[in-house]
């Protein structure tokens, strides 16, 4: 009877630390405690810096004041953090992550090796749209994506998974042009290592942020050629180079582009765990947005030569609801192109 007792005052104890729990308001909860933000790519690359920057400024726009903590999470082309933010995580506000922009769309295109629904994570924001564009070292003798329909260019890539190989082989299966792609490598810092080696010629899907943050010797001196740039919209400093939704000859080959390029429009897109409480949700939501706000941070990030024009999270996940109904048609036939 004793041990049946003390069973029954643990639980209930239990239930009343739980309820305790779910009683604090945000800031209750979060002082004190130290915030995981996972990075989903090597240290270096866009991703990183855009995340890094965010955790210098971040905690004192969160109630309570947490730490917030950088980590890289590497493996899969993204997937791997995107699987355990959504399986593994605490849902409890205390972690939450930037995944690489193709990787929510990986199970509407039946990518097996991605384990989650990406309408139920809990979108934070996105510190800004993104325009990406893909480049030949200057060596290579590619120019122009005309040059590509007889001349065979070898791209790096992290992942069957991430933009730098979906945006090649789309490409490729829309307009016929000859890109060899090569996976493998832990982020796009390493692949711009690789390009810089002579490993491969060269890159299709680099935010144009990135490339004048961590590379803007390279454009300065014309050591890579931009022969395409790929998003819903041209960008304003990229007048000159081809925009690849003007290459679409058929309305199917469009409504492709659109489905590919549509995730620039959210291009550092932050997620925290399905199941966070919604006042966490929020806090994280309005600590980002008003981060984004802020003179140093922004300073900071004119320093970095990145680009802030923020999408909210409640943006990003109508956004994403919306892509995820395309005509199945189409998605099909982007999946074609993609394996």
């Amino acid at each position: 009877m004793r041990a049946v007792n003390f069973a029954l005052g643990a639980a209930a104890a239990l239930a009343l630390t739980i309820s305790s729990a779910s009683a604090q308001t945000p800031a209750e909860f979060y002082k004190g405690k130290t915030i995981e933000l996972d990075i989903g790519t090597s240290a270096g690359g866009g991703y990183d810096v855009h995340s890094r920057l965010l955790a210098k400024y971040m905690s004192k726009y969160l109630p309570g004041n947490p730490t917030i903590v950088p980590k890289n999470v590497t493996g899969a082309g993204g997937l791997r953090l995107a699987n355990l933010l959504y399986n593994t995580a605490p849902r409890d506000g205390t972690t939450f992550g930037i995944i690489l922009r193709a990787v929510p769309f990986e199970p509407m295109f039946g990518n097996k090796a991605a384990q989650f629904d990406a309408s139920k994570f809990a979108w934070i924001g996105s510190a800004s749209s993104e325009v990406s564009i893909c480049v030949a070292w200057h060596t290579t003798g590619v120019k122009t994506l005309d040059d590509l329909l007889t001349t065979e260019l070898t791209v790096g890539s992290l992942g069957i998974s991430s933009d730098l190989s979906i945006f090649a082989k789309v490409i490729n299966g829309v307009l016929g042009t000859k890109m060899n792609i090569v996976h493998g490598y832990p982020g796009g810092n390493e692949v711009m290592l690789a390009v810089e080696r002579g490993e491969v010629g060269g890159r299709c899907a680099w935010s144009w942020s990135a490339a004048k943050a961590t590379r803007k010797s390279w454009l300065d001196e014309k050591k890579v050629n931009i022969f395409a740039q790929m998003a819903l919209s041209k960008h304003r400093e990229l007048p000159d180079v081809p925009f690849i939704l003007d290459r679409a000859k058929t309305a199917d080959d469009l409504a492709i582009f659109k489905l590919m390029f549509a995730r620039q429009e959210f291009a550092w897109p932050y997620v925290a765990p399905p199941g966070v409480p919604a006042d966490r949700v929020e806090a994280l939501r309005k600590g980002f947005m008003d981060t984004m706000q802020d003179p140093a941070f922004r300073a900071d990030a004119e320093k970095a030569t990145l680009e802030i024009e923020p999408m909210a999270g409640a943006d990003i996940q109508r956004m994403v609801q919306e892509l995820y109904a395309t005509p199945p048609a189409v998605v099909a036939k982007a999946a074609e192109m993609m394996k």
